[in-house]
């Protein structure tokens, strides 16, 4: 029921009659189970219910019992047998539970209750990371992921990608904040030798600070990384492909866009994660889920790179 949206609380018999009665006000009602529906110490509450006006609804197998005589309600739980010749609570058990989930969902059901507030009420675990958890959550930031611009050679992509493990590969982006070629097009002929990627820099001079900022309303905001527009996807499988076909006295001169994986799939960084690791398995190639996904601000694939999230992350989150 807590998790459902319908504030409850148990309260043994023996405890309420000792002072636990406390927790009961005139607002509640009060859910008795009692399967002979004739408990000594739960009919001596009763009366203290009675007396604050609170409502009683009776649940148990014995429609004749003092329990659902005093009930304002009568929930009938009747098994015509238990599971083994020992009578030991078990068929009346089970449909008892099976009888009180029913009322948490139909009370959740009336009161409109959400997912949304089922998640807010169960942050913890894996339920509670595929329900909340976004993408900007748990992203690898763009500041620990190789980037290069379209005209950067291979030996720069590979000495990118070793610096850099944690992204799972290279995003080739345009624009790239400190390249000389940051403005060229795929398309453009390489007219001057590049400036290492802005990546390449001393972490501790460049990197800017990973974790989140709140902004002037008080939510968290992404901290600005690179700029760039994400163009390509370069993956380890795309470098192993190259390295065996390429014919090896031309090896170094392949460039980024010869080999990326051009407008490859992105995702918000506001989208949740689950969603993110339903589009890298949905968009799989060759059987296998797609390795990582740019993430970018807002929808648009134009909006600002601001990191990765990886296949492998995700699969150890879910």
């Amino acid at each position: 029921m807590l998790s459902t949206g319908t504030a409850a609380t148990f309260l043994h018999p023996v405890e309420a009659m000792h002072g636990d009665l406390g927790a009961v006000n005139e607002k509640d009602v009060v859910l008795a189970l009692s399967y002979s529906g004739n408990t000594e110490e739960l009919m001596r509450i009763v009366p203290s219910l009675n007396h604050r006006g609170v409502p009683i609804i009776g649940l148990g197998g014995n429609a004749k019992s003092q329990l659902a005589k005093i009930s304002a309600a009568w929930i009938d739980g009747y098994v015509h047998r238990e599971a083994s010749e020992i009578p030991a609570p078990t068929s009346s058990t089970t449909l008892a539970l099976a009888l009180g989930d029913a009322i948490a969902l139909t009370l959740a059901k009336q009161r409109k209750f959400t997912t949304h507030g089922f998640a807010l009420n169960h942050p913890g675990g894996s339920l509670g990371r595929r329900l909340l958890l976004k993408v900007k959550e748990c992203m690898v930031p763009a500041q620990k992921v190789a980037t290069v611009p379209a005209n950067a050679s291979l030996d720069v992509v590979i000495m990118e990608m070793t610096r850099h493990p944690k992204g799972g590969g290279v995003v080739v982006l345009r624009n790239i904040p400190g390249s000389l070629a940051g403005n060229n097009t795929i398309n453009e002929d390489i007219e001057q030798e590049l400036s290492p990627p802005s990546s390449v820099a001393s972490d501790d001079a460049t990197t800017i600070a990973s974790t989140s900022e709140e902004d002037e309303e008080g939510n968290s905001a992404i901290p600005p990384t690179e700029t760039g527009q994400v163009i390509g996807v370069i993956t380890h499988s795309n470098i192993h492909r190259i390295l065996k076909t390429a014919a090896r006295e031309s090896v170094f001169d392949i460039r980024a866009c010869d080999i990326m994986t051009p407008e490859p799939v992105v995702c918000s960084a506001d989208e949740l994660a689950t969603e993110a690791l339903r589009i890298m398995v949905d968009k799989k190639p060759q059987g296998k889920g797609l390795p990582l996904l740019p993430v970018i601000d807002g929808k648009d694939k134009r909006g600002a790179y601001r990191g990765v999230v990886t296949l492998k992350d995700l699969q150890e989150l879910f």
